[in-house]
Formats: structure tokens, sequence, C-alpha cells
């Protein structure tokens, strides 16, 4: 009985889409997140970096302590505000004369403000820089007394016999 189907010739090779290491690609795939995660720490985004800071409260001052490795009081500047301090710059990248085997400290733009607790003496603040570390030494203001704030309903009914006057 021929049913005329066609036979396959006897040298052609089965084509074989799936490697035969099933780990093969796994090397590859590896290598490639290695230089994503170099270039990432390479190269992070000055956004994306916060300095280490501690802030201690005693019972006459704020101490922040902010860990700025490498830098020196010519590539940062301290400012501050009602209830933060702002410490912007430039972090400078060290001079290496070996090869860079890993990279996690922060070199180029700094730009972080801290958020006091509380109203501090603007005028009173004083800050040190020594080995990498900035220490601030920020004097509590006196909040001062309260004050009643009036609120008024603008929804309110008109009094005529004031003249017009809520």
């Amino acid at each position: 009985m021929n049913h005329n189907v066609a036979q396959r010739p006897a040298s052609t090779k089965t084509v074989r889409w799936l490697p035969t290491d099933p780990f093969a690609h796994f090397e590859d795939i590896h290598r490639r997140m290695n230089q994503l995660m170099q270039q990432l720490t390479t190269n992070p985004a000055p956004t994306d970096w916060k300095p280490a800071v501690d802030i201690e409260e005693t019972d006459d001052e704020y101490f922040i302590e902010v860990d700025l490795p490498g830098a020196c009081t010519d590539d940062v500047v301290l400012e501050r505000n009602d209830h933060s301090l702002t410490v912007h710059g430039q972090i400078p990248a060290r001079n290496h004369t070996g090869v860079l085997r890993q990279r996690t400290r922060h070199t180029g733009p700094l730009h972080h403000t801290i958020r006091l607790p509380g109203p501090v003496l603007g005028d009173k603040i004083t800050a040190r820089l020594t080995h990498g570390l900035l220490a601030i030494h920020a004097p509590k203001a006196d909040p001062g007394p309260a004050h009643r704030v009036l609120i008024v309903d603008p929804d309110a009914d008109l009094d005529t016999s004031s003249g017009g006057q809520p």
C-alpha cells in the first residue's frame, strides 16, 4: 500500500533547539548581571546616595554626625533653615595606584537635607569636619509660648446688628 508519504532522507540530522547542557546559558547570564551591578555601583545616581547620619538629642542641643569619607572642608557646604540642615558639595574621587576590585564609596555630587526634631539657634550652630566625619552642634531654641489663633467659620451667618461683620 503506497500512500505517497515523503520519506526523510537518511542523511538528514535532527536539529536540537535546546542546548545539551541545561546550565550552558547561566554563565552568560551571570557575566551580564555582574556587568550591570558593576555599572550601578561604579556610577551611582547622586539622588540615590544618602550619607549615614546620627542625630543625638540632649537637654540643650542636637548633635549630628554625618559620614563623608574622603571629603575635606573645601568640598562641602552646610546651610541651615528653620528646622533643617542641608549638606551639599562634591565628594572627590581618590586616585588609585592599583586595580580597583570593588567600589562602594560615593564620589561626586552631594545634596542631603537633615530634618531636625525642633527649632535651633541658627547663629550658634558649629560644625567640624575631621577624617570624613562632619560633627554638628545645634543648640536648641526656646520654642516660646503658644499663641491662640482665631478660627473663623466662613459659612457663619452675618450679624446685621454689627454692621455686617461676623
